[in-house]
């Protein structure tokens, strides 16, 4: 018997005209269109829409670098924008780094030569915000340590993935370990 107490919330039409939004984007290099809801995050329509599970979802908040991607330029967390907001950009995800079929860039080269991998859910944020950095031109000791500081390991491997960024961006990784 139902409690009379108890209100039951209704659920929303989700074919609400206005919550639904054509979209346009080049994404790795291929031009893709969807419709798209209004509250949907960028890192969910890139993981469930496209297949594109590099990109990962780790704190929600931005914090941890997991969902790094790289937007018209400028590495960017995908859980902190609505896939909305990237109609007519261009965004790259660790996918777009290597192709399928294709050899693995420098820095993915670098991370496996060092041992920077450790569980992997941390690598594609790491990769693409290292990426951002190379493809500024500012690249340095110190840079580099910025760029890290934005994205977490859980398994606390940061000595490999130093060695494996100063390797793949300075030439060397011997002194990433000190």
């Amino acid at each position: 018997m139902a409690d009379s107490r108890v209100r039951t919330a209704t659920t929303p039409p989700l074919l609400e005209p206005s919550a639904w939004h054509e979209i346009e984007l080049e994404v790795n290099g291929e031009i893709v269109g969807a419709q798209v809801e209004s509250r949907l995050l960028l890192v969910d329509f890139l993981r469930h829409r496209l297949g594109l599970t590099g990109t990962h979802v780790g704190c929600e908040q931005g914090s941890c670098g997991a969902c790094t991607i790289i937007i018209d330029g400028q590495a960017s967390r995908s859980c902190l924008a609505f896939a909305v907001q990237a109609d007519g950009a261009s965004i790259r995800t660790v996918e777009g780094l290597a192709p399928s079929g294709a050899p693995l860039n420098r820095l993915q080269e670098a991370f496996h030569t060092e041992h920077g991998l450790q569980c992997g859910f941390c690598t594609p944020g790491f990769l693409m915000s290292l990426t951002a950095l190379e493809e500024s031109g500012e690249v340095g000791k110190e840079s580099i340590e910025e760029h890290l500081d934005g994205n977490l390991c859980r398994c606390t491997g940061y000595v490999n993935i130093k060695k494996a960024a100063h390797k793949a961006l300075l030439g060397t990784s011997e002194e990433a370990a000190r």
